[in-house]
């Protein structure tokens, strides 16, 4: 191939020298071939790339076609089925209602309703008229210790930073949420002005401190105080980990950090922004419990609550074992799918870290539950939330109420191009760049959250009435049935049996399935 190119390369050259030489018009031809033998010259010669050394110049098709592979199977190539890790009818049905079209779907379902895993809702032969269910109903979020409950929408707007996310996305996400009445939650990135454009709001801080550290990243309550008291503010999150990377800690590339970023998150500019893997603020079960007091005391009473992707189920049992030892509570537990999210991570990670979402709502209701303190402390559902089906799965699983990050940028106008982590997002939505973010238009878009938001809690209500279920409180175990394989269905009562109201408190009723875990965790340590 290499000799073959030299040949051709020099034919073309004595060739075209010929056709110069008769008229000079022909110098184009000159112009064109010399910078393509030129290229073909250097790859047979550089070192790196075996390809374009062994087939010169035609070796750059290979990276050239490799480049355009995401595009043109997601356009080309994919059904409606196909897509990862959302398919094409999910983000479809997204894109509809937050542009008010209709989502209805003619012929028949595309699923195959006889494969694994497949799920339906068990309607009822006593279903309500829709029009006697409240369309918007509200989940009270505070324990008996806060003085400051929130009443919160179905369905939020998950933990996304800005800084992850473009100035323009935040304004268009925090508007959408204000002309909704339903909360958005800032991600650990800190409490930008953009956060706080009257929609309601949940301060995430994790394990970086921002816009509450120190110069040297510990926790400044003087800091938290001033911001948390805000009137916006109307919950905090304290974030152990997230479903994209859970134990891994959050990485911000220096490519993405601008001053202004660096400002609100109390950083230096001029590298990467990593996240510690590990809070500081405390090290043990009883010390998180020093620390959500102090947090509820400098948010004058607020809910505070905790974002946890389950990893070992001992330690969050020893959680649960301390809110009991101390008699403090957490006002909400919001819990993230292994699945991943919006946060990019090593693909090992977003694989195989953490567990599923179903998995994890189903233990963590079990485990307040067997304390006896479900009845503190509500659930927020959180990974791969999109339609009204996906908020009744997860209420019936044990969940109170549901947010969404992914959804949310879909109605945002993302598209699916996994370009998250590289600031080249070609719709405005997950980069810093200004020539990109410009395309998205806040006052739009806004809308459109606030419509996809409005149209999926609808739904879900109207999938409640159909079940002849009038309020989320209703919503049961039973109330859904998942194929375990062709010939043999089960509710999730039959697959997730609940636990007894108290039975954790003493080893004598510990459950089998929970012994060792409960055996192992101790309110001292994780």
């Amino acid at each position: 191939m290499r000799k073959a190119f030299l040949i051709i390369s020099l034919t073309l050259i004595a060739i075209t020298g010929i056709l110069i030489y008769i008229n000079w018009k022909f110098v184009f031809l000159f112009m064109l071939f010399l910078p393509l033998i030129a290229m073909g010259l250097y790859d047979m010669y550089q070192s790196k790339k075996t390809i374009r050394r062994n087939f010169p110049l035609l070796g750059r098709m290979r990276y050239v076609l490799e480049s355009l592979g995401p595009e043109i199977r997601q356009y080309f190539v994919e059904t409606d089925l196909d897509g990862k890790p959302f398919n094409r009818l999910q983000r479809s049905i997204v894109y509809q209602r937050s542009k008010k079209e209709t989502d209805s779907m003619p012929f028949g379902t595309q699923l195959d309703v006889y494969q694994d895993g497949y799920e339906w809702i068990n309607h009822s032969i006593r279903a309500i008229s829709f029009s006697t269910v409240n369309e918007n109903p509200r989940v009270q979020i505070g324990s008996s210790q806060c003085t400051k409950p929130y009443h919160a929408s179905m369905f939020n707007i998950s933990a996304m930073s800005f800084g992850s996310l473009s100035k323009n996305a935040i304004l268009a996400l925090n508007n959408g949420a204000k002309q909704g009445g339903f909360f958005h939650n800032t991600g650990e990135g800190g409490l930008s002005p953009y956060h706080l454009q009257g929609g309601d709001v949940v301060w995430n801080i994790g394990t970086g401190y921002f816009s509450c550290r120190t110069e040297d990243g510990k926790f400044n309550y003087e800091e938290f105080e001033k911001r948390a008291t805000l009137e916006n503010v109307k919950m905090i999150e304290i974030k152990f980990s997230q479903g994209a990377k859970p134990g891994h800690g959050g990485i911000l590339p220096k490519a993405k950090v601008t001053d202004e970023i660096a400002a609100i998150r109390l950083v230096s500019k001029g590298k990467d922004i990593i996240s510690p893997p590990t809070h500081s603020a405390f090290t043990t079960p009883l010390e998180l419990m020093d620390f959500v007091k102090l947090l509820r005391k400098g948010s004058g009473g607020k809910p505070i609550g905790m974002k946890i992707c389950i990893g070992n189920k001992s330690e969050f049992l020893s959680i649960c074992k301390a809110m009991v030892e101390t008699n403090t509570y957490l006002d909400f537990i919001t819990v993230d799918g292994g699945e991943g999210g919006t946060g990019a991570a090593p693909q090992e990670y977003s694989d195989h870290v953490g567990m599923p979402l179903r998995d994890a709502i189903a233990f963590v209701y079990d485990a307040l539950n067997g304390f006896g303190i479900k009845n503190q402390i509500k659930i927020i559902a959180s990974g791969k939330v999109i339609t009204g089906f996906d908020i009744i799965r997860n209420l019936s699983l044990g969940a109170d109420l549901c947010n969404s990050a992914r959804g949310m940028m879909f109605a945002l106008g993302c598209i699916q191009a996994l370009e998250c982590h590289a600031n080249t997002c070609p719709t405005g939505v997950a980069t810093q760049d200004p020539n990109l973010m410009k395309g998205l238009v806040p006052e739009e878009k806004s809308v459109r959250v606030a419509r996809f938001q409005h149209e999926t809690v609808k739904s879900a209500m109207d999938l409640m009435a159909s079940a002849g279920l009038a309020h989320p409180d209703e919503v049961t175990r039973d109330v859904v049935t998942t194929r375990i394989d062709r010939n043999k269905v089960e509710t999730f009562a039959e697959i997730f049996p609940e636990l007894e109201t108290g039975c954790l408190l003493n080893e004598t009723t510990v459950p089998k399935e929970f012994l060792y875990f409960w055996k192992k965790a101790s309110a001292d340590k994780f």
